[in-house]
């Protein structure tokens, strides 16, 4: 039972459920269900799919999520980020039969919840470490831009190729700007700035719907469609039907690398926002391992039901949560109210101008351009604000899938080199106290001992940093004005010292106590120690010393102390 209440959450949770909490779920799924209606189908229309997909995604992998995710508050459905890459991935397969990019979009939900399922069944989540804060930034605002590039064919009224880069999409607009089409661009640029007075001055309204609705009864009674303006025209009925979606071995072996990007980004921008609104409330109850089963069974699911990749929204789930969601109830009222527009309001959407989605799209993606954090990048990090530049120009300039996998491999360069060429300080002791602090940094206030160099070593010691390591302290010892006679390395930073590190040190110590020099390691964790006394360096070496602290280690080398740690080393030995 244990087990069953961890892959079903609804099962623990709803037993201790507070029902008069049931009137804030309501509301707060009644809000996220009306704001659903018009973004689904704007996203959908980014993904290169009828506006109905949208409506399809938003139902049936909202009620799985209910069922087995571990937020109270995350809204799942169709999303910008997602579907752009949904566009991008099947446009440079060189689709044009529509029916085909629709069969390829709902299989790719399927095989992303299958990638999402096995990485948390193997409990893989921490895989989403390697996608930093740099990266996801620096791509989802030039994505952000590419998605608002490639909805402006629907406010100018025209044709324009699409494509994920944003040269080719700008010299297509450009290009194109002489053929746009008046009437459908006076509604999209009013339905624009009508969508940003709102967001500004009445940001509790759901004024994305009241467009959609101003701008449909409109259209019907002036009949825009007669002045050349697109409208949506009809929208199928009803529930979607069951399927198994099918395509071929060669497809399947294509949209492989997107659906490993898409799953990753998707649980990304799941467990992203699932934790922001988790600290606001003080708790810890989000799994991300069982997010990742929750979000793949809820993509599988929908891909049976003709749903394209779904997964959190930043802007639902934080109305979500503004709106005093308590539970997962608030998704299953969310989703109902989908499932009602489908059966019964779908042909009220048929004058809807599809220029009204695209502005909904366009004031949308704003806000994934994120500026600000850019700038404190750039103030405080260089490095990370370069590495930031880097994936936001190779995902504008190069394409969607490139950029994002050629941010992730120039950060993990980059941590990699950090790894390599880890800080070393020269320490001193702090006048008339116990603390021991770098010498470049407090020159005035340290004072350090004649023939002893204090040298701590900030990071792990292994294969790729092991050569930096000798070579830089051999180098500190040859510059010391006097002669060393004891070097005290202070190890508390040193977290992990791999074999080859360990061969290491074990001719590079030896190498020392024939020149004279002791070495003393101070703060040394107990695995590492244990693995010293197992490769029984201190065998070997006669001099090798291990202390607790700083300080005693001090006092061994002035003789303040009458024994050294040898005696601890033999009481070791005898132990085991």
């Amino acid at each position: 039972m244990k087990a069953l209440n961890a892959f079903f959450p609804i099962l623990r949770w709803s037993k201790n459920y507070h029902w008069p909490n049931l009137k804030y779920d309501f509301s707060a799924g009644l809000t996220v269900g009306i704001m659903l209606v018009p973004q689904g189908m704007a996203y959908a229309m980014i993904a290169g799919l009828p506006p109905v997909y949208g409506l399809y995604a938003a139902l049936f992998p909202q009620i799985v999520y209910a069922i087995m995710g571990t937020s109270r508050h995350l809204a799942v459905g169709p999303v910008a980020m997602d579907s752009l890459l949904v566009a991008a991935g099947i446009g440079a397969l060189s689709v044009t039969d529509p029916s085909q990019h629709i069969a390829l979009a709902i299989f790719l939900a399927f095989y992303v919840g299958v990638v999402q399922l096995i990485l948390g069944g193997l409990k893989l989540g921490f895989l989403i470490n390697f996608l930093s804060k740099p990266v996801i930034s620096g791509f989802t605002s030039a994505a952000a831009i590419i998605i608002g590039f490639n909805q402006l064919h629907h406010l100018l009224g025209m044709q324009i190729s699409q494509g994920n880069s944003f040269f080719a999409l700008f010299l297509n607009i450009i290009k194109s700007l002489p053929l746009a089409h008046l009437p459908t661009l006076t509604v999209g640029l009013t339905s624009v700035v009508a969508l940003l007075f709102g967001k500004r001055f009445f940001s509790k309204l759901p004024n994305a719907l009241l467009l959609v609705i101003g701008a449909t009864l409109l259209s019907s009674t002036m009949n825009w469609e007669a002045e050349g303006i697109a409208i949506v025209q009809d929208i199928p009925g009803g529930f979607p039907k069951f399927d198994l979606p099918t395509v071929s071995l060669t497809q399947i072996y294509a949209l492989t690398p997107l659906a490993i990007t898409l799953s990753l980004i998707a649980f990304l921008e799941a467990i992203s926002i699932a934790k922001a609104i988790e600290e606001k409330e003080k708790k810890n109850e989000l799994k991300p391992n069982q997010e990742l089963i929750a979000l793949g069974m809820a993509n599988i699911m929908g891909s049976f039901f003709q749903a394209y990749p779904t997964t959190g929204g930043f802007s639902r789930t934080a109305v979500n949560y503004d709106a005093g969601a308590k539970s997962g109830f608030s998704a299953l009222f969310s989703a109902a109210v989908i499932g009602l527009t489908l059966l019964f309001f779908t042909s009220f959407f048929y004058h809807l101008p599809n220029s009204i989605l695209g502005a909904i799209i366009l004031v949308a993606v704003i806000n994934l351009v994120d500026l600000d954090y850019a700038k404190t990048l750039f103030k405080n990090n260089r490095q990370e604000f370069y590495i930031l530049l880097f994936t936001f120009f190779m995902t504008l300039f190069v394409g969607i899938k490139e950029g994002i996998l050629l941010g992730v491999f120039v950060a993990l360069l980059f941590m990699i080199y950090q790894n390599t060429q880890p800080h070393i300080a020269v320490l001193g002791r702090i006048s008339n106290t116990h603390y021991f602090k770098n010498i470049d940094r407090f020159s005035e206030e340290v004072i350090t001992y004649p023939r002893v160099l204090i040298l701590r070593f900030d990071g792990p010691l292994f294969f790729g940093n092991q050569g930096y390591f000798k070579s830089r302290i051999n180098t500190l010892i040859k510059e010391q004005k006097q002669p060393i006679n004891h070097l005290v390395i202070a190890a508390a930073p040193i977290s992990y010292i791999d074999a080859t590190a360990m061969q290491m040190l074990q001719q590079w110590m030896e190498h020392l106590n024939t020149k004279g020099v002791n070495v003393y390691w101070t703060g040394l964790n107990g695995p590492l120690r244990d693995r010293v006394y197992a490769l029984e360096l201190t065998n070997q070496l006669d001099k090798l010393f291990f202390f607790s602290s700083l300080d005693a280690a001090l006092n061994a080398i002035q003789g303040k102390a009458p024994t050294a740690i040898e005696e601890s080393i033999a009481n070791q030995r005898n132990k085991s």
